[in-house]
This record gives structure tokens, sequence and C-alpha cells, in this order.
């Protein structure tokens, strides 16, 4: 096999131990020799590689931390081609892994100190696939190893399991097989200390199971992580020399002493009181200390003093809440914003809703479409189709910001996954239900929690659809403040309280139990205790929206719009389907062109005709029965030609395909010496079939088919 050989003469060192049934490796010094740091993750025939580029130098200007975090899919890695006619390498990002960059991203944002500001770039390449699990939480691992390796501040080490359900008991990395039917799909991220992460489907799981899982997953990750510390005991690291950008305390203190006695009950009021408030509080605190230090001293430093004012706000934010325990828009912990919502809002749609959480709208907007129209999915995991699909827009106008449109970010592919994870448990069958269902949410105003308006606003619109949902669903986001032993947990938080706090905890389900889940964390992690109380807080925040809901709508409608597609089924004799298409599509696409409807026919026989008005579904199903139908005894068959005639009698085609014989007795109740004595070739009969011989030909009679 050969030897990799360092030119840097390092060793190349590998730590292994066992994790959740199966040994981990972790493997540096054999490739990625210009990086910050690269590491080599083995689990199984997974192998993921782990690469970190940390700047030397802080960016200047920037008010924030230059972190962005890649998920790599490599085809190859599973041993395929992309299906693509025309595009057969890797290109722009799958949905899905957009979506895992954001899962590593988000355990790992928070563990870097405040005020860092060198540019980090990580990137986990996946370069083999165990087909036997999902690698995004071994890459996740690859990612915290190689940035525990870069030297730079990264307060890890972080580890992940995914975890499902096993004879009702929580199993890690659990067959994709076994996975995809699975009542729960929880992904946990966290450090030694605590949890940092959670990202769950599940099939109206309870809390209480939810919570056991946590502290079962939170367990499981110990190995992973010590295994990531043994690493760092035997490479010689290099500790980054940085230094951070924190805001100037002489500042901080002399916007504190001059907002002194202008916040608390002066801005506990609802938006957009509130807003309006502290835009006027804000300017005033600028024109005061332009005026005090004079305009062009004060140019070069106005936006210390901006995010002062910032940080003094959310200690405000803090300090209400935590100590008289009042929001910044006057609420109760608990108390849930004004609510209101209609249906049907748009006459061409099939399904429309508008929902609104105190000045967060979502309008959600349903469009059905036969089978055909599902989403071909090829990735280097999946290949298939996707029949249900949520997509979510935001648009700089709903925070009342001036924004370039363009294609969906990060964000809004992660929103959008969310409100469509939360009603996928719910939704019928293709048997049930054989449509290809889009959901698109229109977000129309921002102010905290618009991937939980997407979920209710797209519930609704399914069911103005008439899509029968098995249960309803509702969705809230969930907050915390943490100052201490002292903890308040808020439900349905605004933006004030999600910039200013320490959680923001999406929690989505029936009147039954969760369907979806998803937890960031601002702080070093959770304990597993205040996140069961926040979710069992959230289970009453939940049930007041869901009945909100269903006080506008209480089940999903009857009947489906004018404007949806029609679909009926039938099932045909799987040797017929090369009838039904006919040589390249000829008759397939004949009956399309006279009928209108569209055809979509399964390997297994189930055909499913599609179109606006009944006439043209009854026209084509005709067709196809008619190509289709199997010969019945005992059934008179009319208009049937005369195809030869014998001595002993005349062949007569029933139905395309299917020939039988008339006998010279059964041709009339009189007499018949000679067949040709009254029919011709071409002739239309009248005939009626009598048997099936045991060599499966057809006994016709005209004789009978009178009778």
């Amino acid at each position: 096999m050969g030897t990799t050989i360092n030119p840097f003469g390092k060793d190349i060192i590998i730590v292994e131990a066992e994790f959740c049934g199966r040994p981990l490796s972790l493997e540096v010094g054999r490739i990625g020799f210009r990086t910050s740091a690269s590491v080599i993750v083995r689990y199984g025939d997974t192998t993921v590689l782990g690469t970190a580029m940390v700047a030397e130098k802080p960016v200047a200007g920037f008010d924030y931390f230059p972190l962005s975090i890649d998920y790599e899919e490599k085809m190859y890695a599973a041993g395929k081609i992309s299906g693509s006619r025309f595009i057969k390498r890797e290109g722009r990002p799958s949905d899905e892994a957009v979506l895992i960059g954001r899962l590593i991203d988000r355990p790992i944002r928070p563990l870097w100190p405040k005020g860092y500001r060198h540019e980090v770039q990580g990137v986990a390449s996946v370069l083999s696939l165990d087909p036997n699990f999902r690698p995004d939480a071994i890459a996740m691992i690859a990612m915290s190893t190689a940035f525990m390796l870069s030297g730079a501040p990264f307060e890890g080490p972080v580890a992940s399991v995914r975890v499902g359900l096993k004879d009702g008991k929580p199993a890690a990395f659990l067959p994709i097989e076994t996975m995809n039917s699975n009542d729960l799909d929880l992904v946990v991220a966290g450090t030694e200390a605590a949890i940092m992460m959670v990202e769950a489907g599940a099939n109206e799981v309870s809390e209480e199971q939810v919570a056991a899982a946590l502290t079962w997953a939170h367990e499981a990750i110990q190995p992973a992580i010590q295994l990531q510390k043994e690493l760092l005991a035997k490479v010689n690291i290099k500790t980054q020399e940085y230094q951070l950008t924190l805001p100037d305390d002489d500042i901080q203190k002399q916007v504190d002493e001059w907002i002194l006695g202008k916040l608390g009950e002066n801005l506990r009021k609802p938006y957009p009181e509130r807003h309006d408030l502290v835009t006027t509080l804000r300017k005033t605190m600028h024109d005061h200390f332009e005026q005090a230090l004079g305009a062009e001293a004060y140019a070069s430093i106005h936006q210390e003093y901006d995010n002062a004012f910032t940080a003094a706000l959310h200690k405000d934010v803090r300090k209400g809440i935590i100590e008289e325990g009042v929001r910044p828009d006057g609420r109760q912990p608990d108390e849930i914003r004004q609510l209101s919502s209609e249906v049907a809002i748009l006459p061409r749609a099939h399904g429309s809703s508008l929902f609104t959480r105190g000045i967060t709208q979502g309008m959600n907007i349903v469009t059905l479409a036969p089978l055909s129209y599902a989403q071909i999915v090829d990735t280097m995991e999946r290949e298939g189709e996707r029949r249900y699909m949520h997509h979510y827009n935001a648009p700089g106008y709903t925070v009342g910001e001036i924004k370039r449109l363009g294609s969906p970010g990060r964000r809004e592919i992660g929103h959008g996954y969310l409100a469509e994870r939360a009603l996928t448990a719910v939704l019928p069958t293709e048997e049930e239900f054989p449509y290809t269902i889009r959901s698109v949410t229109e977000i129309m105003s921002q102010n905290g929690s618009t991937s939980m308006a997407a979920t209710c606003s797209s519930c609704l619109a399914l069911m103005d659809a008439g899509v029968p949902l098995k249960a309803p669903v509702s969705g809230i986001a969930m907050g915390l403040m943490k100052e201490g032993d002292k903890v308040v947990i808020l439900s349905d938080i605004a933006d004030a309280e999600d910039f200013a706090g320490d959680m923001d905890f999406k929690v989505t389900g029936t009147a039954q139990g969760i369907t979806a889940l998803q937890m960031d964390m601002k702080v070093h992690g959770l304990s597993v205790d205040i996140l069961k109380q926040a979710l069992l807080q959230g289970r009453k925040g939940r049930a007041k929206i869901l009945e909100h809901m269903l006080q506008t709508l209480p089940a999903p409608r009857e009947a489906l719009s004018p404007y949806a597609p029609r679909i009926e089924k039938i099932m045909i004799n799987p040797e017929k389907i090369r009838d039904v298409i006919g040589k390249g599509g000829e008759t397939i696409n004949k009956i399309i062109a006279e009928t209108g409807a569209e055809i979509d026919i399964r390997d297994g026989g189930l055909v499913m005709v599609a179109a606006t008005d009944k006439k043209s579904i009854d026209a084509a199903i005709e067709w196809i029965k008619h190509l289709t139908a199997e010969p019945e005894v005992g059934k008179v068959y009319e208009n049937c030609r005369v195809v030869k005639l014998m001595d002993f009698g005349a062949f007569v085609e029933i139905m395309p395909g299917h020939e039988g014989l008339v006998h010279v007795s059964e041709m009339s109740d009189k007499r018949v010496e000679r067949p040709s004595d009254i029919l011709k070739e071409g002739d239309h009969v009248t005939v009626k079939l009598v048997a099936i011989d045991d060599r499966g030909r057809l006994v016709l009679s005209m004789k009978q088919a009178k009778g």
C-alpha cells in the first residue's frame, strides 16, 4: 500500500476509542500540510477530512466574528456519479449540504471568545461514505478537532451524535432505513459539561421522551470528546497570539451614566411603540456625545458609542426579566403575543393563509400537483423523489431594510426546512393523497420566530387546500435568561429578547407530541433539566396557539379548490404498462394530447390520472381501461370486429390483443352451414365470452349474447 512521509519530519499520530459501538479514530500529520490544522476522522467506512484556516491578524473594521463553516458532499464518497445528464462534477451545495453546514456551525460558533475578529474558515469534506448511517455527526467531530488543533482560542471540544429509538429506547447511528421510519430523529451536540445544540424531527413524541433522549445523547458523546483531548495532548500545538476587539470600557461607562434612568419602565411598550422610543433615544444619545466631543472627533468613534448603547439596552432587557420578571414589551414570561389568522385569502391559490403573532407575520400559499411533479433528489447520501416541499422567503422589507433580492441563503433554507419537518409527520401517504405538495411561506413582517410563523401559516394553508393532515401542528420559539442560579424561561420570544438572551429553542408539535425541534445556544451550554423545563412550558404555549388556529379553521376542508387538479387512481396489471405507454411513448402521449389529462404510472401498476375537470379524467381512464382490460367470462362484448373466417367458425377481436373463436354452431339459433353464409371479415358483431380453456383460448358465442 505504500507510506506517506510528512515533509516537515513530524509523526503521523492516530488515536482511537470505542464510540457508540464502533471504533472512532482521529489522525493528524498525513495530509493537509499547509492548513492551519487538518484531521482525518474515521468511523465505520465513513472518512471525513476536517480542515481549519485561521488568519494571523484580525480583520479591521469588523463588528462581528468572520467565521464560515462548509460541509462538502463528494459523490465519489458514495461510489456514485451524478444522475444529471449535463452536470457531473460537484457544484452549488445541495440544500441538504447547506443544512448540515449550519448544523455544524451552530454549536461551534458560541465557543469563540467575544471580540475575536480573526477570519476563520472550516471545511468538512466527506471522502468516504458508510451507507449504514449519516455522516453529519462525524463531520462535526472532524470540524471541532481541526479547530482545537489550530491553536486558535476555540473553547471546545464539541462532539455530536444522531439518535433514534430502538424498542422505545435511545440508540445512536441506526441504519438509514430504520431512521427513515423512526419516531425520533435527533441530533445532539455538546461539550463535556453541557448541551450546545439540538435538532430533531419526530412523530408526535412526548416532551419527557425527548428529554430522556437528550440525557442519553449527552452521555454518549463523552468518548468522542475525551478522544479529542487525548489527541491534543500528543500534538505540539502552537497557541495563537490574538487581541480581542472589545468595547471601550470608558465609552461604555459614559453611555451607561448618560442612559441611567431612561430605560426600564420607560421602554416597556409593545412594538412598534418600543421600537420608536429606542430609535429616538439612540439618536438623542448620538446628538449628545457629538455635541460634547465635536463632530469630527465623534465621527471616528460613532460606531463604538452605538455598540455601547446596544450593550446597555441588552443589559436592561436582561435586568428587567431576571430581577423583575417583566419583558421588554411588558409581557409576563409565559405570555404569548396577540394572535390573528385567516385562510382562503388568495382566490386562485389551492390553499392560502395569513398568520400574525405580534408583528411577526407569515403568508403561506399551497400548490397541489400530480406526483410526477415531485422533486428529484440526487445527492451523495440520497436519490429518489421529494413530494412535499416547504420554501421560505424573507426579503429586506420585512425588517424595514433595503436589500437586493437574490436566491435564498443559509438562513432561509434552514427556516424552510424546519417548518417542512414540523409538518412531515402529519402528512397523508401517497396512497391516501396522491399529490405533490409545495408550501411557500412569504414572510411579511419580522419581529422574532418567523420559522414558527411559517409552521403555523403552513398548517393552516394545507388545511385550507384540503390536505387531510393527521393532526394540526403549531410552533413556538422559547428563550432563556440565565444569571448565576437564576433562570427565566420565556415563551414566544421577540427580537429584543433573542438578541439579549442565552437560548433560542423552537418547538413544533400536535396536541399529542413533538414533531420538530431546533435549539441554539449563545452561552456555553445548558443542562437537560433546563431544556426539559423549556419543553414543558413550550407545550402550554403551543396548545394556546393551536387553539387559536383551530378557531380559524377547525379541520382540513373536505373539498379541494376548483383550481386544484383532481386525481383519480386505477390499478392495472403491471404487464399491461407497456400497452398504455406504447412504442416510444406514442400511446400515452396520444391519450394526454386528446384528453388533456396528466398520467403518472408506477411500476407496481398504480395509474394516477390528473386534470382540473372530471370529463378529462373520465375520458383518460376509459381509454386506459380499454387498453388494459382483461377478458371476463360471462361478459357480453359489443361491436367486436371479425378478424378471420374459417370453415369451422370465426375469429373475433373482443378487445385490443384479445381474439376468440365463435364456433359455427354458436353463430345463430338456426343451423349455419358455413360461417361465410352470414359473416365476412371486417363485420362487427356482439359476442359473449363463454369460457377460457386451459390453454388460455377464448370461447365466444353470438347465439348466447342474444339471450
